[in-house]
C-alpha cells in the first residue's frame, strides 16, 4: 500500500500546476450577438451620421467586452500602446491576447489595426479574416479589411467588402471611399 504522506505530498505539489493550468485557458468571450444584431438593424434605419455615432459607439463597446478579466487589461494595454505609436509592442500585446483567446475576434482586429499602421497589410488581412470568421457582422474589421486590401491595391475586392460594411452601416466614415461600379453613370 502506498505512504499516505507520500500521495499527500504530491497532491499538494501538483496543486499549483493544476491551479495554473485553469488560469490559462480563455473563457468564451460574452454572447452579444443578439445586440449587436439589433443595433445593426438600427444602423440601417437611422436617417443621418448623428443618429448613427451612438450606434457605432455602442457597437465598440460589444466588442472590445473581452472574455476575462486578463484579458481585457491585454487588450486595454495594446490598444494604449497603439494610441501611444508602439505598434510593435502593441501587436506583441494583441499576440499574447490572441494566443490566450484564440475565439475573441477583437484580438485579432486590434492586432491587424496594428499591422495596418505599419503598413504589413498580408498580416492585417490574414487577421482581419481571422476576426471576421469568428464575428461576421463585425464592421471594423469589414472595413479594416476594405483599407487594407486597398493598401494592396486589390481595388475591387476591396469596393465589395466596403460594400457589404456599408450595408450594414451606411454612416461609415469610409463610405467616400465607395467608388461607383465599372459602367454606372454618376
Amino acid at each position: 500500500m502506498p505512504d499516505m504522506r507520500l500521495i499527500l505530498a504530491l497532491t499538494l505539489l501538483a496543486a499549483p500546476a493544476f491551479a495554473q493550468d485553469t488560469e490559462s485557458v480563455c473563457p468564451t468571450a460574452p454572447d452579444h450577438a443578439a445586440e449587436a444584431a439589433e443595433i445593426i438593424a438600427r444602423l440601417q434605419r437611422t436617417g443621418n451620421e448623428m443618429q448613427a455615432r451612438p450606434l457605432a459607439d455602442r457597437l465598440w463597446q460589444l466588442w472590445t467586452d473581452a472574455p476575462d478579466a486578463k484579458a481585457q487589461a491585454l487588450l486595454d494595454e495594446g490598444m494604449a500602446k497603439r494610441e501611444g505609436y508602439d505598434f510593435l509592442g502593441a501587436r506583441d500585446t494583441f499576440d499574447t491576447l490572441v494566443e490566450y483567446c484564440p475565439d475573441y475576434a477583437e484580438g485579432y482586429n486590434q492586432r491587424a489595426f496594428a499591422s495596418f499602421l505599419r503598413q504589413e497589410y498580408d498580416a492585417a488581412l490574414y487577421d482581419l479574416d481571422k476576426a471576421l470568421a469568428i464575428t461576421p457582422t463585425h464592421i471594423a474589421a469589414m472595413s479594416g479589411k476594405a483599407l487594407t486590401l486597398m493598401g494592396l491595391g486589390r481595388m475591387e475586392e476591396a469596393q465589395e467588402v466596403l460594400r457589404d460594411a456599408l450595408a450594414l452601416n451606411p454612416w461609415l466614415k469610409e463610405r467616400g471611399l465607395l467608388q461607383e461600379p465599372a459602367g454606372t453613370d454618376l
